[in-house]
C-alpha cells in the first residue's frame, strides 16, 4: 500500500489534539486510524461515520494492539499520555506504563512493520525551571521534576535510539500550553484554560495555585495542527528537538483578565499554595519551529479563547 493511501496512526486520537488532527487529515482526503483506551479522549470527539476512519479502542500500554493498529499505516502520531503532571505525581508506576512504555511500544511496532515517520508528543516539562525568566531553546540543560516529565525526556532518548539503530524519522515537539475546544475541564488534570473557562461561565469559583504571575506561552490547537500536518509530509527530517510556543508570556492572571472581558466578569478568584512539580514561568525559544515549518498567523490568545467558549 503506497503512503498516499495508506492510513496515517493517531494514538489518543479521541483526545483534544488528537481529534483536530483526525479532523483535518479526513478533511484533505487522508486515511486515519485512532487508537485511544478512551480514558481521557472520547467518541463524541470523532466524526465516527466517516469512511476514512478507523477507530481501535486499546491501551497504548498493551504492545500487541498497538503493533496490529501500526501494520500497514504510512506514520504514526504518538500522542496517548496521561498529560498531567499532578497524575504522575500521584501514580508514578500507573501514568509510566502509558507515558514511557507506551512510546516503547510505538517504537518497536514501527521497526517491526517498516513504518518511518513518526511524530512524538513531548513537554516542556522536560526543562523543570531551567531557563526561567527567559526564552527557553532546545539546547537549554533539561531538568524533570516529575515522573510525566522524565518519561517524556527518556521517550525522547528512545526515540532517537530508534532512528541511530532503525532508520525511524522521529519528529519531536516539545509542546508548551495548547489550548481550544475540546479540553475536558471536568478532569483535575486538564489545562488551566479549559478549568478557568468552564467555572467562569458557570459563576463557580477560581482557584488558582500560586500567586497568578506564573506566566506560560499559550498556542492554539489550530496553528498547531497546521504544523503537525506539515511534519507529516516533509521530505527531510532533520535531527532534535522542536519547541511548539509562540515565544509570547503570558500570567494567569492576565489570562484570567481576558477570560473576564469576554464574559462580562468572574467569579470569586482565590489563590493557594503551588503544587508540587509546578513550573513558574515557561516561554518557548521558538526558531527552530519557525526555521523547518511554514508558520501560521498566530492565532491572537482573545480570538482563541472566543474560539472555547463558543463566541
Amino acid at each position: 500500500m503506497s503512503d498516499a493511501v495508506a492510513p496515517i496512526l493517531i494514538t489518543g486520537g479521541a483526545g483534544f489534539i488528537g481529534s483536530h488532527l483526525v479532523d483535518a487529515l479526513l478533511a484533505v482526503g487522508r486515511r486515519v486510524r485512532v487508537l485511544d483506551n478512551l480514558s481521557m479522549g472520547s467518541r463524541d470527539n470523532l466524526p465516527l461515520d466517516h469512511p476514512g476512519l478507523q477507530l481501535i479502542v486499546a491501551d497504548v500500554a498493551d504492545a500487541a494492539a498497538v503493533s496490529a493498529a501500526t501494520e500497514g499505516c504510512a506514520a504514526v502520531v504518538h500522542l496517548a499520555a496521561v498529560a498531567s503532571v499532578q497524575a504522575s505525581v500521584d501514580d508514578p508506576v500507573g501514568t509510566h506504563q502509558s507515558n514511557f512504555v507506551g512510546t516503547l511500544n510505538v517504537c518497536e511496532a514501527m521497526r517491526l512493520h517498516g513504518v518511518r515517520r513518526v511524530l512524538f508528543a513531548s513537554s516542556a516539562a522536560v526543562y523543570g525551571n531551567n531557563g526561567e525568566g527567559c526564552a527557553i531553546d532546545e539546547q537549554t540543560s533539561k531538568a524533570p521534576l516529575t515522573p510525566y516529565a522524565a518519561d517524556k525526556l527518556a521517550s525522547e532518548h528512545y526515540l532517537e535510539f530508534y532512528q541511530r539503530q532503525h532508520g525511524l524519522e522521529p519528529v519531536i515537539f516539545r509542546f508548551f500550553n495548547i489550548f481550544g475546544p475540546r479540553q475536558d475541564p471536568s478532569s483535575p488534570y486538564s489545562g488551566v484554560i479549559s478549568i478557568f473557562t468552564q467555572r467562569a461561565q458557570q459563576g463557580m469559583p477560581i482557584r488558582v495555585f500560586g500567586d497568578g504571575e506564573q506566566t506560560r506561552d499559550f498556542f492554539y490547537i489550530g496553528d498547531l495542527v497546521d504544523v503537525l500536518v506539515q511534519a507529516l509530509s516533509a521530505p527531510v527530517i532533520e535531527p532534535g528537538a522542536v519547541n511548539v510556543g509562540w515565544s509570547q508570556a503570558v500570567s494567569l492572571n492576565q489570562l484570567l483578565s481576558e477570560i473576564g472581558v469576554l464574559l462580562g466578569g468572574l467569579p470569586e478568584v482565590t489563590y493557594q499554595a503551588p503544587r508540587a512539580g509546578d513550573i513558574r514561568h515557561s516561554r518557548a525559544d521558538n526558531q527552530r519551529l519557525s526555521d523547518r515549518f511554514e508558520l501560521p498567523t498566530p492565532t491572537p490568545l482573545a480570538d482563541g479563547l472566543r474560539q472555547l467558549l463558543g463566541r
